[in-house]
């Protein structure tokens, strides 16, 4: 806060003097002009071909196109590795939804304990 009241009103001033000192050369007022007026980007969008989806055989197909974009330098190796993350939470989420779509089809077909029929055993004449 004090440093805020200190500046209070300078800020016009001070944001001259730094465009002064950057036309008159100095990199670091430069460096602190040029990163207001355009930010660096944290990331940008990725746009490359990914195969379908469907199979465990496709994701394998998808992990190459990754690594064949980042061989191409379509992809840095950061974007490369934040892809194949989301393209693995893909699989892992298609993995449990074909597990929880098994145990269902499995208690649909098994008969559960108040369900099953209890024959009593053959009684065999001695």
């Amino acid at each position: 806060m004090a440093v805020e009241a200190l500046l209070d009103g300078q800020a016009e001033t001070l944001t001259q003097k730094a465009i002064d000192k950057a036309l008159e050369g100095d990199m670091t007022a430069l460096r602190l002009c040029l990163e207001r007026i355009c930010p660096p980007r944290r990331a940008r969008p990725v746009r490359f071909h990914l195969p379908n989806l469907d199979t465990g055989a496709d994701t394998v197909s998808a992990f190459d196109a990754i690594l064949r974009a980042m061989a191409a330098g379509e992809l840095t190796t950061d974007e490369a590795t934040a892809v194949a993350g989301i393209l693995e939470s893909r699989r892992r989420a298609s993995d449990l939804a074909a597990l929880e779509e098994r145990i269902a089809q499995l208690e649909r077909s098994t008969p559960h304990e108040g369900q099953r029929r209890h024959s009593a055993p053959a009684h065999r004449a001695p």
